[in-house]
């Protein structure tokens, strides 16, 4: 439920339209604020520190009142409400906001893989696939609730999530990991809950193109989403019922689901490193350990390995951000109605999801049953990408939506395999702050890509329009730019980027293929059966 309200970042090419008309900003301005929300989206290591010395429920707490502080600012901004903020100021408010998924991301997603240190593959792809879900889920609330009033969209996203974060808050915590055996089961379990809900929220964005829907139409819909939502609690209450039931029976012999508890989580310290921790992390900064061992927070971040998978989340990241920032643009330039626009913001979000998924659970299998390392997985999906920026660079009739597609699951499938590749490198001791500096880099992408780059040449194409037509800048009142030429040199720039990404990560193939080989998750079931 948490992760289902963390994607309000990807809504930005909804919305993004409405600031730029009521606020008065050229194409640079509105990508100057992608790239603050981009940055505040990316910046975990503060809720990654402050994870380490709370508990879980106050590191929610904080993004939950994040969320709120910062897009109900924007929304005063937008609807007019409050003076007309300074760019500086709609920065700050958007990157506020955009952190608060760092927050639930630590507490709900990081804690989660605690929890199940051998299903990592998997449990990443799925919680980061609601995330990606949200966007379309949140899109369906708005209609039912607001109407298409984009202003009201940022008001929705920012108390949903809050409110979701501030209910929940105790439900998540960590538990020490117990051997269950229909665990993989119950995991595709809940896959099948999300594929069924991904689905069914495709269908509906389609036909919401073809046919248009009443006010009664969408509050339908809604009522269903809500419902595929929730229905992974059923799942949880039969097996919880389950393991009460076998508990019960004293007389039997013991199970392999057992209330019996190790005294030392996994990835946190017990007395057996007590000689290990005994040197400031200072000294033993390049005495570092084997890989899949537990790295102290420098040692990770001074390794070869992580700058390796920097490089590759600067390219590969930084022009995700980008086209996912730019779509609505893009849409628009081509000549798309609004409500089409919509349509391929919504598949971007959806297929967002099945690349999410995809790559947890498909990467999982093939480690644990022919050992491919996962940084494969990461090459193959960023030169995907490249495919999805030229089809958009070159259009032809209907391509703008399978680039949505395209975009949308290669820039999903990178998430979960950065974040499993970074515990599976450097152990679980210090991964609330690992996890977030995993995604460091990526605002500089966005930033070098989004800013500098498409921002700066779309206003470039924009200006040579007006001049052909022997007008200037201050002729009208928004810079916008039609046509194909609009986004093409951009994309093709993006497009070279992420190979040079793709062959960074097939650097990471080669230095860990040893390691894959290994049997990496040998530590956490022996933790397990030890006790």
């Amino acid at each position: 439920m948490i992760m289902a309200g963390t994607g309000a970042t990807y809504l930005f090419g909804t919305y993004s339209k409405e600031i730029k008309a009521t606020l008065d900003y050229d194409q640079t301005t509105l990508n100057l604020l992608g790239f603050s929300k981009d940055l505040g989206a990316n910046i975990g290591v503060f809720s990654g520190l402050i994870a380490e010395v709370t508990p879980t429920w106050f590191v929610l707490l904080l993004g939950a009142a994040f969320n709120f502080g910062g897009y109900f600012m924007i929304w005063l901004a937008v609807t007019g409400r409050i003076a007309k903020p300074k760019v500086w100021q709609m920065c700050v408010y958007i990157c506020i906001g955009a952190n608060s998924q760092n927050f639930a991301n630590t507490g709900a997603l990081i804690t989660s893989v605690k929890n199940f240190p051998e299903s990592r593959g998997s449990m990443l792809g799925l919680l980061k696939g609601f995330t990606g879900l949200s966007g379309a889920v949140m899109t369906q609330i708005y209609l039912a609730v607001y109407g298409n009033d984009s202003k009201s969209l940022i008001l929705l996203i920012g108390w949903l999530p809050a409110a979701i974060s501030v209910i929940f808050v105790y439900t998540i915590r960590t538990m020490k990991p117990v051997k269950h055996p229909n665990e993989v089961n119950v995991l595709y379990q809940f896959l099948g809950a999300s594929v069924v809900l991904a689905v069914f929220l495709m269908a509906v964005t389609l036909a919401e193109k073809l046919v248009t829907f009443s006010r009664a139409a969408f509050a339908g819909v809604t009522t269903v989403v809500c419902f595929l939502v929730f229905s992974p609690l059923f799942i949880c209450i039969r097996e919880e019922l389950l393991v009460w039931n076998i508990q019960k029976q004293p007389t039997d012999p013991p199970s392999e689901i057992t209330v019996e508890r190790p005294t030392a989580q996994v990835g946190e310290p017990n007395q057996m490193d007590d000689e290990k921790v005994v040197r400031s992390c200072f000294l033993t900064i390049f005495d570092k350990p084997e890989r899949g061992e537990d790295y102290t927070i420098l040692q990770a971040l001074t390794s070869v390995d992580m700058w390796v998978l920097f490089l590759s989340t600067f390219c590969g990241l930084g022009a995700s951000l980008t086209a996912v920032d730019n779509l609505g643009q893009i849409g628009e330039s081509l000549g798309y109605p609004n409500k089409t626009v919509t349509s391929f913001i919504s598949l971007l979000s959806i297929w967002n999801f099945f690349g999410r998924v995809f790559s947890g659970f498909v990467s999982e299998t093939l480690i644990v049953k022919y050992k491919v390392p996962r940084p494969l997985m990461m090459t193959m999906v960023l030169l995907l990408a490249c495919i999805g920026y030229l089809l958009v660079a070159f259009p032809v009739p209907g391509s703008l939506y399978a680039a949505s597609i395209i975009i949308g699951f290669s820039f999903g499938a990178q998430y979960p395999l950065i974040f499993a590749i970074i515990s599976e490198l450097f152990g679980l001791k210090y991964y609330s702050t690992l996890f977030n500096c995993g995604q460091l880099v990526s605002p500089l992408g966005s930033y070098i890509f989004n800013v500098r780059l498409t921002g700066f040449l779309y206003d470039r194409e924009a200006l040579k329009d007006l001049a052909k037509k022997g007008l200037t800048r201050s002729s009208v009142k928004a810079l916008t730019c039609i046509g194909v030429h609009c986004y093409r040199s951009s994309l093709i720039i993006l497009a070279i980027v992420t190979f040079f990404g793709a062959l960074s990560s097939l650097v990471l193939v080669l230095r860990t293929r040893k390691y894959y080989r290994s049997d990496i998750y040998k530590k956490y079931r022996e933790n397990v059966e030890r006790n």
